[in-house]
């Protein structure tokens, strides 16, 4: 079993930056790729980034692409969320996952392992 636990979101103003971490324990993540993943009150659960079991490949969103980056270390057991330059439509939970494969996915059914979410507020 893997358990994940999110931490690092806040409320942040418009143009702010935030990390969030997700720190992985049970086993570790390091043959695993790993996702992000938001859902905002009233919609579904999007797909945000991953990253490849190394770190070598990754995907974002169209919605935060250039302002979003994903990274991971391995020797910690744990991926990290940059977001800069944050809008209000950024606002929601924020879930990390992890799935059985060393390639990257955006589908959510593509991963087994999921946090409890960190909430990210962003202020107009």
């Amino acid at each position: 079993q893997v358990q994940l636990v999110e931490s690092g979101g806040g409320l942040v103003q418009a143009g702010g930056s935030l990390r969030l971490s997700c720190a992985a324990s049970g086993r570790t993540v390091s043959s695993y790729a790993m996702g992000w993943f938001r859902q905002a009150p009233g919609k579904e659960r999007e797909f945000v980034a991953a990253i490849s079991w190394r770190g070598g490949s990754t995907s974002f969103a169209d919605s935060v692409k250039g302002r979003f980056t994903i990274s991971r270390d391995n020797t910690k057991n744990t991926v990290y969320l940059q977001m800069n330059k944050l809008k209000p439509e950024d606002t929601a939970v924020y879930y990390c996952a992890a799935r059985w494969s060393t390639a990257v996915a955006t589908g959510p059914r593509d991963y087994q392992y999921w946090g409890q979410g960190t909430q990210v507020t962003v202020s107009s």
